[in-house]
């Protein structure tokens, strides 16, 4: 593990010392200039920082990073950051029943933006910054 970008973005080292940039798949965590950003990507980094980890890639997103699930011994990562409430499940992509679930418990326990009546999804707040710049 090289470098953690935010809280759903990470780069890697492979065997032969190659990066790639590896987008989580299935969740969207805030964005660094959104409340909640900054501690979503220690959250991350303080799990996958330094430690070897495990990615399974699925895809390709528009910006060529690989869209992948990360795990460090059997634990998902994606996961992780859900339950902690550190990012939510992107619902546009997730299929795996296992993160609506950690959404689930993350909301019902009030973790990291559960606890704030007013944390906005990324994908809508990208969307306002955009129209701003229009």
């Amino acid at each position: 593990m090289v470098g953690v970008s935010d809280g759903d973005t990470i780069t890697v080292l492979d065997a032969w010392k190659t990066q790639h940039k590896i987008r989580l798949a299935q969740i969207d965590a805030p964005e660094k200039d959104q409340p909640w950003g900054t501690r979503s990507k220690q959250s991350l980094s303080d799990l996958v920082f330094g430690k070897i980890v495990r990615v399974s890639i699925t895809n390709k997103d528009r910006y060529g990073r690989k869209i992948g699930t990360v795990f460090i011994n059997n634990r998902d990562v994606c996961e992780h950051q859900v339950r902690m409430g550190y990012a939510w499940v992107y619902a546009a992509y997730a299929r795996d029943a296992h993160l609506f679930s950690a959404q689930h418990v993350a909301q019902k326990n009030k973790a990291g933006l559960w606890a704030d009546g007013e944390a906005v999804e990324p994908w809508l707040w990208r969307r306002k910054v955009k129209n701003k710049l229009k």
